[in-house]
């Protein structure tokens, strides 16, 4: 199911850019969860728009609504229902696209799927949908927390702009203390300095965004087909704007020799098996092996510009579009809570699944 994710962990979210509003319905959740409206809350303000001068000015207070699974502060073990309403539509702002195809939206492509498109902020091919997610990954996280296990995302690069060190180098309790989610100050003053002088170009700007998953467990993933690398990887390419997916050492490891690459074990003084190098980023055979779990997103420059572009109408005629309304110059600090929900969820439903494999 194309609005669907996860199998034991299940989440459905439905909703467009310019309607009521959006949601999610979550099933499989484990009864007796401590989860407070507060911390899905939490999670929606740090995705939402309008937050800074960074980010666009569409002004959304994104506040959830619980329609079911909660009560007195736990999970019911029913299907968990979130709402959140939309308050700060301008469709006018999208009239000029009505029948035109923006560049390297998916205007185009949607129109021949499905003959009839929303052009309205995009409708269901609109960011605005991830909040749904965001939502629903605060409950996976509550349930990850159950568990000892912790996912923290970070902004490591704008254009060239790179954070110089690995994550083991940083402290990650610096990721919001600036506007990019950076937890370099250094390198976050630098990549805040790109973002304003793109958007004062009327241009935008791509780069990456680094995930990280502590105490996960041993066992998550399955052996073939939906190994944990593979579900990571399409979790993140299923987010908008998203090029790129790499974890551990990704394409720098087809630089080392199998002796500089492999990941040697040893039994430390508490009696865990572990790595001396984690080149595996925490994943061998597609199930995780202890490790800290760690990847990189790419994401590409927001497709909107404010400048003309030669385009062509449902028609077939050639014309010239720019772009109009509220849009964001990068969308890498408001995508770090999105990276963290979509990783939640697969950790979530891996967990589950991965109790249920065994004795």
């Amino acid at each position: 199911m194309s609005n669907s994710y996860g199998q034991l962990f299940r989440i459905s979210t439905f909703g467009e850019s310019h309607g009521p509003g959006i949601g999610v319905v979550i099933d499989g959740c484990p009864a007796g969860l401590p989860i407070e409206a507060a911390a899905i809350q939490a999670a929606l303000d740090r995705r939402r728009p309008g937050q800074s001068e960074l980010t666009t000015p569409r002004s959304e207070a994104d506040t959830v609504e619980v329609l079911s699974g909660l009560f007195e502060g736990r999970s019911t073990g029913t299907p968990i229902g979130l709402f959140i309403r939309n308050q700060d539509q301008r469709s006018h702002d999208y009239s000029h696209i009505q029948h035109a195809y923006r560049p390297s939206h998916a205007d185009y492509t949607y129109d021949q799927k499905y003959g009839h498109r929303d052009y309205r902020g995009g409708g269901r091919s609109s960011a605005r949908e991830t909040a749904a997610r965001v939502a629903a990954g605060a409950v996976a996280a509550a349930l990850l927390a159950h568990h000892g296990v912790r996912v923290r995302s970070y902004v490591s690069q704008v254009g060239a702009v790179a954070v110089p060190v690995s994550y083991e180098q940083l402290d990650l309790s610096l990721i919001d203390t600036n506007l990019v989610r950076c937890p370099h100050p250094e390198t976050a003053a630098r990549m805040a300095d790109l973002i304003r002088q793109t958007r004062d170009r009327h241009d935008t700007v791509g780069g990456i965004i680094t995930g990280v998953a502590t105490g996960v467990p041993t066992g998550l993933g399955e052996p073939v087909f939906d190994k944990l690398h593979a579900e990571l990887g399409k979790a993140m390419l299923s987010i908008n704007a998203v090029k790129g997916f790499e974890y551990g050492s990704g394409f720098a490891g087809t630089l080392l020799f199998g002796s500089e690459h492999n990941d040697a074990f040893y039994t430390d003084e508490a009696g865990r098996v572990r790595t001396r190098t984690n080149h595996s980023g925490g994943i061998q055979g597609g199930i995780s092996n202890g490790q800290d779990v760690y990847f990189r997103v790419a994401f590409k420059p927001v497709a909107t510009i404010l400048q003309p572009q030669q385009t062509i109408n449902d028609q077939g005629e050639a014309v010239e579009l720019a772009g109009r309304g509220r849009h964001d110059p990068c969308v890498l600090p408001r995508a770090v809570p999105i990276v963290d929900a979509m990783t939640n969820l697969v950790l979530a439903d891996m967990l589950l699944r991965a109790r249920a494999s065994r004795l």
